[in-house]
């Protein structure tokens, strides 16, 4: 297992994910390569058993599956759930916003980033606009926009107090000086279509987010750790694409599930609390013959593992963390637990995944919130409940969640991949 590889990896395809769609995208380049057929939700299906494919709905959730060599009633489905989307700022329809000789953009907050880590930072644009009917993915890649930080000599009490941002009026990003007797607007829209090789007139709408250019890295004494954006969650989801890749000639069909909109609820078209994975799952299901009753006992065998990031104990922050809960980077993947249903797993649940580590020969490690916090959730408690299966929710530790910048272990990544390799084949 070259650890260190698979974080490079892992880096490049963050780095050429700087949105949902453009996840997919990279995704779809993976996919392709390794010989799974692209599938049409609107056209009918011909699978083939032990052949690889995947479906793409909205442009910002991807389904994968190898067709199981096994009667599928008899030995159900393997299943990993993870998600595409990264908390941040996202452009409003009408974004721009010219006074005071400025030329400014505004966002939406997306969901729960911490806010003060996107200040001061080399800013840009990804996403995706549509084009009279067609849809092209955008992205600048050199930095566009900025949000200045307010001098301490303005905001004595930063230090103390925390550097806070009002949403609405303090969150605008700078994109450039106004132009005497310009038109911000249309400079805007003329970027954009630059950006898309398209007339400025046929753009219609768009849909894009705030990304940092920084590209990812490794560091450390021992460049043992990894730092770049949307680790969460697009570490699980390339641990998982990885996983579902090298699994050849599986006897249970293997499912890899990766959704849109989990940082504000799932609950959308492309969600993980919408129709997607049914839809694929009972496609897959008539294609192989099932009956009802044979689509049920497929069910009833079937396991799903819902892997999202993990928070790893920070040392300056001691009294942050359940006592005997305190996981650690580059320690193996991480079982997460929560009375409340938050997370799905149970005990035989966890001891399954036990299992898969031990197969893999990993190590592995058990996580529990602090109970007088509130606790985060995932995809796993809606899929599980939709599709009825037995489930469980780990992910690889790192720090600074939901940060514009996060740090995760090298060896984690690899010891991911490797037990969630040992799952599909289970």
């Amino acid at each position: 297992m070259n650890e260190k590889q698979k974080a490079l990896e892992l880096i490049e395809f963050i780095d050429s994910s700087p949105s949902p769609w453009h996840a997919v995208a990279s995704m779809e380049t993976l996919l392709d390569a390794a010989g799974f057929v692209r599938l049409e939700e609107a056209e009918r299906w011909q699978l083939e058993t032990g052949r690889r494919y995947y479906c793409v709905r909205g442009g910002s959730s991807l389904i994968a599956f190898v067709t199981g060599n096994g009667s599928l009633a008899e030995t159900g489905f393997r299943i990993v759930g993870a998600h595409t989307d990264s908390p941040g700022f996202r452009v409003k329809p009408k974004p721009v916003l010219a006074g005071d000789g400025m030329v400014r953009i505004a966002v939406e907050v997306y969901g729960g980033p911490i806010l003060a880590t996107f200040s001061d930072r080399d800013l840009s644009l990804a996403g995706r606009v549509v084009v009279r009917k067609e849809t092209k993915l955008l992205r600048f890649e050199k930095p566009l926009v900025r949000l200045p930080n307010l001098p301490i000599h303005m905001n004595r009490d930063v230090n103390e107090q925390g550097l806070k941002y009002n949403k609405q009026t303090e969150l605008p990003l700078v994109l450039g000086l106004l132009e005497e007797g310009g038109n911000a607007e249309a400079s805007f829209r003329g970027l954009l279509a630059d950006a898309a090789k398209c007339k400025a007139e046929d753009i219609l709408s768009w849909e894009l987010a705030v990304y940092d250019v920084q590209e990812g890295c490794l560091w450390g004494a021992n460049e043992e750790f990894i730092a770049d954006g949307q680790l969460d969650n697009l570490g699980s989801t390339h641990a998982a694409l990885s996983a579902l890749i090298s699994t050849e000639r599986p006897e249970a069909t293997c499912v890899a599930a990766f959704f849109d909109h989990e940082e504000v609820g799932s609950e959308s078209a492309n969600g993980a609390s919408g129709s997607f994975i049914t839809d694929m799952l009972s496609r897959i299901g008539a294609q192989a013959g099932l009956d009802d009753e044979d689509r049920r006992r497929a069910m009833a065998r079937s396991f799903f593992v819902s892997a999202d990031m993990a928070h790893a104990y920070h040392p300056n922050f001691p009294n942050a963390y359940e006592h005997g809960h305190k996981v650690t980077v580059n320690k193996g993947p991480v079982i997460k637990t929560n009375s409340n249903q938050r997370y799905t797993t149970n005990a035989e649940t966890a001891a399954r995944f036990m299992e898969y580590c031990e197969k893999a020969k990993v190590p592995y490690q058990q996580y529990a919130h602090r109970s007088d916090l509130g606790c985060g959730s995932t995809i796993g408690p809606m899929v599980a409940a939709q599709l009825g299966v037995p489930s469980v929710d780990v992910g690889s530790p790192m720090w600074a969640m939901h940060s514009a910048r996060e740090s995760a272990g090298v060896k984690d990544h690899a010891y991911m991949i490797a037990a969630l390799s040992a799952a599909f084949s289970s």
